[in-house]
């Protein structure tokens, strides 16, 4: 939640948007490494790494300090550049195509599939890929997975990379595939640790890779493009080291590793208890059929990241969202679409093919409350506010 989502002044919040599962054993990890007087990336990191891989069946991972760091390193590890074409989700945080554009490749804005399915679209994929495409991104929203099976044979037979953006869906089984896990399915995975996902290290990300070498192309440039770390200098007395590329200091810290370890550990429980939440919420939001729960008929896995709903077409967000702070429940917008935002209308025109299921969602969407130390009552408050501010909003209009 950033000063932007509320407006200005001290709201007492009876249920707020999200919050952590940090706890006694993540303050005892910490101390630990503080104690060890290591702070930079090194031996915590290392088996944070492993165990995360391990987690995912994954051969191995690679530790950095942001999902978009993540990000960033796929598309230099891809040589990706000027001429480049990048396929991207409008409706996603502005991260994927940040880095496109920051790579000197154009971010092209792919449409959703549906109200109901908030994933970027396998067919829209297929019909923007050209001889300029050097990836898709593909992001599971709210922890609900894209279409990894459509969207992967798309990549394979125009020989496309397929990157997947699994900031919201740590340790989700994709249904596809063989049921492997998310970030796993693609070429590349990108995780985001951020302070409000379902396991968090403050800010932090991961990646995975099914090709070795360019996972450990992206481990290099991950740290200045250096051949040794300064943690394998210390510990196994190297002098000197080369530096083979133009790399980056994407590296975590150990603090923030140590963080991971235990978090990881936490994710089963944390998502049996999003589940129930979920239910609750959609149990209770039925009493107002206008109101759009999207991925509501999905069966499968689900990290359950956001409780993301689609208010009645008419219906002004602004109203409802006043209502709710008012009622003491907090909310925010997952996403304002990337294409409609001023520096990519400017740079890419991006605004000049129109998204016709994207540009009828964004304004009904509005985030409720989720995490794991909600209780039940909670989400029935917040559905119930909700419903009422709903209705409210709507009296007088036809």
């Amino acid at each position: 939640m950033t000063a932007a989502d509320e407006p200005a002044g001290e709201p007492v919040w009876k249920v707020t948007l999200a919050d952590s599962t940090i706890d006694v054993e993540e303050i005892a990890a910490v101390t630990e490494v503080l104690r060890s007087r290591w702070l930079t990336a090194g031996r915590v990191t290392r088996d944070f790494e492993r165990e995360f891989a391990a987690a995912h069946g994954a051969p191995d991972a690679v530790a950095v300090s942001s999902g978009t760091a993540a990000l960033h390193l796929a598309a230099l590890a891809l040589g990706i550049g000027p001429g480049d074409e990048v396929i991207v989700p409008s409706l996603s945080f502005v991260a994927s195509a940040a880095v496109t554009a920051l790579s000197g490749a154009t971010p092209v804005f792919a449409d959703v599939v549906a109200p109901d399915d908030l994933t970027i679209d396998p067919a829209e994929v297929r019909r923007l890929i050209t001889p300029r495409t050097r990836a898709v991104v593909a992001m599971h929203y709210a922890g609900h997975p894209a279409r990894l099976g459509e969207l992967a044979e798309a990549a394979r037979e125009h020989g496309v990379t397929l990157i997947e953006d699994a900031a919201h869906a740590p340790l989700v089984r994709s249904g596809e595939d063989g049921g492997g896990m998310l970030g796993t399915v693609g070429d590349i995975g990108c995780f985001s640790f951020y302070s409000s996902k379902n396991m968090t290290t403050g800010e932090g990300g991961m990646l995975v890779a099914r090709d070795p070498a360019l996972l450990e192309r992206m481990r290099s440039l991950r740290s200045h493009a250096l051949s040794t770390s300064t943690w394998d200098r210390t510990r196994g007395g190297v002098a000197g080291y080369d530096v083979d590329g133009a790399g980056l200091n994407y590296r975590p810290t150990e603090i923030s590793s140590a963080l991971g370890r235990v978090q990881l550990g936490r994710l089963p429980t944390d998502r049996a208890r999003r589940r129930r939440l979920v239910a609750d919420y959609r149990a209770a939001l039925a009493a107002e059929p206008r109101i759009g729960v999207p991925f509501a008929e999905r069966t499968g896995d689900s990290a359950h990241h956001l409780m993301a709903v689609l208010l009645p077409p008419g219906v002004p967000r602004d109203e409802v969202r006043a209502h709710l702070r008012s009622a003491g429940v907090q909310t925010s917008v997952h996403y304002p679409p990337t294409h409609r935002f001023s520096h990519y209308r400017r740079a890419f025109a991006s605004d000049r093919r129109p998204l016709p299921v994207t540009d009828e969602v964004t304004p009904r969407l509005l985030s409720l409350p989720l995490h794991s130390r909600m209780t039940g009552a909670e989400a029935v408050l917040a559905a119930d506010a909700l419903i009422a501010a709903v209705r409210r909003s709507g009296e007088g209009r036809p």
